[in-house]
């Protein structure tokens, strides 16, 4: 049986597959909002670590990092350690705090603990939400590109056929068919990969000083240096770091735990195994470069799969990068679509029925999925997508966030739900958030979370917001 046939087979019966198991947990999903959104707060460790693990790998940790290792080399590992390394800082840091509340959204948060300001609400959620987006469309553009140097069909056609498959299975169960499809696919997903890697590195017999002579032979002995500068290694780990812990599916999932100390464990081993395969991944990139140095480097990774290897590695390939794909696109799509219904809709208009806000998000859930294939086709590359989703939300709504917790008004109080307590006001919240997106997609980072923080606490100070003493949100008075 040919590849192409394989292929074709593969991707088929493995949509069927978790699409009907996405049916099995329609009925659990719909019996409220907060179960289709935080499958209730009930996640335990193990659920928690593949639905992490699952979600971390997606396509362009594959395909997106080995394309960026074959044209720039170790150029590309700051912007991976900053990325997947913030998995662990997050870990450390907010799991075990956001896993103790029972919001829906970063932004859910930062609105009751922090800045109480409907406005800042939604754009936090607008800021959030970009990133999965982005996210979204990377692991449709990456499978559309796959899937054209496999089969030899139009990779937009399949981003359209892709996207639409995510859509579909997201619509259906919610976080609980996210999370337990994701336990089999997170297991699978490694497995394959270590497989796979050890493979490709066959080609260097495993050695380092091999696959940088023989970089030196091709004249792309460059790509195992770190020529870059200070400045620019940090301002890779910082934009990687940054979009990450502003990340929604990842504080989603803390919201989900059924402890605290679960969801901090789970993000923690998740990080780890996250920054090996995607160094591996860099490094995949540059044995591509010394078999065949004249590739496209979108296309570089798959081009040794199916020139270099066998059929059955070939096929193994194919289904990683497909369970890659699905899984993560899974959880993002669910992820933009529970912001967009509880940050922007829910604050916005009257009470509605758990019933509404569940049909509501599925149909967020389809014009996520058409505004993630927009993005997908418009995108140079995947990692490009990424970069600028990560630029724009991490250097807005990060700054707000750190200033926020560390600014407290009563500061040997801990912060509770439904008590504010943070020294920034709401125009404070509001400017920061605006100036900091705006800024770093201007000039950069560094720059945009400078001028967020600095405008976060000159505005607070300038414009406080009027707290009253018992501090609900109905009791405070805007400015």
């Amino acid at each position: 049986m040919s590849l192409l046939t394989l292929t074709w087979i593969s991707t088929i019966v493995l949509s069927i597959f978790f699409i009907c198991m996405s049916l099995a947990f329609r009925k659990k999903a719909s019996t409220s909002f907060t179960n289709f959104a935080i499958a209730g707060g009930t996640l335990p460790f193990i659920l928690l670590l593949f639905t992490d693990i699952a979600t971390i790998m997606g396509v362009g940790n594959f395909v997106g990092h080995s394309s960026k290792g074959y044209e720039i080399g170790l150029a590309n590992i700051p912007f991976v350690i900053g990325e997947q390394g913030a998995k662990i800082i997050f870990a450390l840091v907010f799991a075990g705090f956001a896993a103790k509340f029972a919001y829906k959204t970063l932004a859910e948060l930062m609105n009751d603990l922090l800045l109480r300001d409907k406005i800042a609400r939604a754009l936090v959620g607008l800021l959030t939400a970009s990133i999965m987006i982005a996210w979204v469309g990377g692991q449709a553009k990456g499978m559309g590109a796959l899937f054209s140097v496999f089969t030899g069909t139009d990779p937009t056609l399949m981003i359209v056929v892709f996207s639409g498959v995510f859509i579909l299975y997201t619509m259906i169960g919610g976080m609980y068919s996210v999370v337990w499809t994701d336990l089999i696919q997170g297991s699978l997903l490694i497995a394959i990969a270590i497989w796979i890697y050890v493979k490709i590195f066959a080609k260097v017999n495993f050695s380092y000083s091999e696959l940088k002579t023989r970089l030196a032979d091709v004249g792309a002995g460059h790509l195992a240096e770190m020529t870059l500068s200070f400045g620019e290694v940090f301002t890779l780990f910082l934009t990687g770091t940054l979009g990450v812990l502003a990340a929604q599916v990842y504080w989603q999932r803390c919201f989900a735990a059924k402890k605290p100390k679960d969801a901090s464990r789970a993000m923690f081993y998740s990080g780890i195994a996250a920054i090996i395969l995607t160094c591996l991944a860099t490094i995949s990139g540059l044995v591509v470069k010394v078999t065949n140095p004249n590739l496209d480097p979108g296309q570089a990774i798959s081009w040794l799969i199916l020139e270099e290897m066998t059929q059955f590695v070939a096929l193994g390939f194919f289904i990683l990068i497909y369970l890659a794909a699905i899984s993560s696109a899974s959880s993002l799509l669910h992820s933009a679509s529970v912001v967009i219904t509880n940050d922007l809709i829910i604050p916005n208009t009257k009470a509605r029925t758990d019933d509404f806000y569940i049909k509501f998000t599925r149909w967020c859930i389809l014009l996520v999925g058409i505004v993630a294939v927009g993005a997908a086709v418009w995108s140079e590359s995947i990692i490009d997508l990424f970069s600028l989703a990560y630029t724009m939300a991490g250097g807005g709504v990060i700054p707000v966030l750190i200033i926020g917790l560390l600014w407290k008004r009563k500061k040997q109080e801990a912060f509770n739900m439904g008590t504010q307590n943070s020294g920034v006001s709401v125009w404070g919240g509001r400017i920061g958030l605006v100036s900091g997106a705006a800024a770093s997609l201007a000039f950069g980072i560094l720059w945009g979370v400078l001028i967020s923080s600095i405008l976060t606490i000159i505005l607070s100070l300038l414009i406080p917001t009027n707290r009253k003493p018992d501090l609900n949100e109905e009791s405070i008075t805007q400015p």
